[in-house]
């Protein structure tokens, strides 16, 4: 096999491992294809332990973060939900001339009340709303910081807390 190219063929003689192949090949070049043919069967053990160490230790570094997020996610939902009611009782109060008592509640946004000749309602599109945690909204009127109360309990679902127990209410913004 003669090849023929337009420059000189120096870089032949330093690479002749190059077209060996093609004519025969020698015991450097056989036990090179033999390895790679080996490497190309798949990953040993050992790789695919320290793969597993690496995703384990990323996964360990990024599961708390979005865990964090969750939580502050729930907390601004449980703060649009109140602003929600809190403008359909707004617009109850508007109607009426009063917002519902406590033993009315929140229901009294989806259901007529007894003596609230004025109701035009119903003032949700839908049921009322569990807060993000599942439990329902605490709803007094009066309230002790207004007209109404709105609370949410935060996770534990009792008053008080801190971080993601810490409760969401009406009166703090």
């Amino acid at each position: 096999m003669i090849y023929r190219t337009k420059t000189p063929c120096s870089w032949l003689v330093a690479r002749p491992s190059i077209f060996l192949g093609a004519v025969s090949l020698s015991n450097g070049a056989r036990n090179e294809r033999e390895s790679r043919s080996r490497w190309n069967k798949g990953f040993t053990l050992v790789e695919l332990l320290v793969v597993m160490v690496i995703i384990g230790l990323l996964a360990a570094l990024v599961a708390p973060r979005f865990v964090r997020q969750e939580e502050k996610a729930k907390v601004k939902a449980a703060k649009a939900q109140i602003e929600l009611l809190g403008t359909a009782l707004d617009t109850f109060r508007l109607d009426v001339g009063r917002y519902p008592s406590s033993p009315e509640g929140l229901e009294a946004l989806r259901r007529k009340p007894a003596g609230a000749d004025r109701w035009d309602g119903p003032y949700l599109k839908k049921e009322v709303p569990l807060d993000p945690w599942g439990k329902a909204y605490i709803y007094r009127s009066p309230g002790e910081h207004g007209p109404y109360d709105l609370i949410s309990y935060g996770a534990d679902g009792a008053p008080g807390g801190e971080g993601d127990n810490r409760d969401v209410t009406s009166w703090e913004g």
